[in-house]
């Protein structure tokens, strides 16, 4: 049987495994499910009387940390999928998941997502596996992360943004267009680097990781015209799936993506500003 702390409150309509913790003070209402293993420290609300809401094994949420309430949408009228988070998740001290504004597809994390102090992530977003969200980093709506990315502290997404896999975000940094995959984000809107420490790490081929970063030399590190950058990756991507990767991520994008530091090419440049039509975030 589950062990449930007498000061907790646990709702008819909860489905437990039969090792789960419920520590004290936690409320646990609606429709909610936790699989084997889970833990909930103390003082920690699961909501599910909006929508559902699943816990899966093996994950921990500490105190007040919370999943599962309203949206914060003004349009929100009260149909939802819920809250679906993956195995193996920590949810630190004041984490908070908020669920979907649709009613078929939940607010999701993947496996393996550690959401430390603080850390956000708002109605209808899609987080991936291993993702590490730093003390006070925050989603806003309908953002798509991709496995393996790190938000540095305080680091914030604009609302429909996607970030590709194996990202690093430096803290306190902001972005409010797409992020390529394998990129460092140094800056506001900006990349400066490959995650070379995380691409080794996943043990891609040298010669893989020297072709991207030249691709980001000749195509990503300065604004320049969108077609020109997805045509010129598509072309190198040809023999390398890294690239391929980046080129069919940025010919998703609707948003915009982000570049590097360089400066626009000479005739790009209109009353000192980049032309609109000119640069690849817009």
């Amino acid at each position: 049987m589950p062990t449930i702390h007498p000061s907790a409150i646990v709702a008819s309509t909860c489905e437990l495994a039969a090792d789960v913790v419920v520590g004290p003070h936690c409320v646990l209402a609606g429709r909610v499910t936790l699989g084997e293993g889970v833990v909930l420290s103390g003082s920690n609300y699961v909501n599910g009387e909006v929508g559902p809401v699943s816990i899966g094994a093996r994950t921990k949420l500490w105190p007040h940390a919370c999943v599962g309430f309203e949206p914060q949408d003004y349009k929100f009228k009260g149909a939802t999928a819920g809250v679906k988070i993956g195995a193996d998740c920590f949810l630190r001290e004041g984490a908070t998941v908020h669920a979907s504004t649709k009613s078929d597809h939940a607010t999701t994390l993947g496996d393996g997502v550690f959401m430390m102090v603080n850390a956000h992530v708002a109605h209808d977003c899609v987080v991936g596996n291993r993702v590490v969200m730093v003390n006070g980093s925050a989603l806003a709506g309908h953002c798509v992360v991709g496995d393996d990315v790190t938000l540095g502290g305080n680091a914030v997404i604009h609302q429909f943004c996607r970030i590709g896999r194996m990202v690093m975000m430096s803290g306190d940094c902001a972005v409010n267009k797409d992020v390529p995959p394998f990129f460092v984000v140094s800056e506001r809107n900006r990349i400066g680097m490959l995650n070379l420490v995380g691409l080794r790490r996943k043990g891609f081929p040298r010669e893989q990781i020297s072709g991207l970063n030249d691709a980001f030399r000749k195509y990503l590190y300065r604004p320049m015209p969108r077609p020109t950058v997805i045509d010129g990756l598509r072309a190198l991507g040809a023999g390398s799936p890294l690239i391929a990767e980046v080129a069919e991520f940025l010919a998703g994008s609707t948003r915009g993506f982000v570049t590097g530091f360089g400066k626009p090419e000479r005739g790009a440049v209109r009353a000192g500003r980049v032309g609109e039509e000119d640069e690849q975030g817009m």
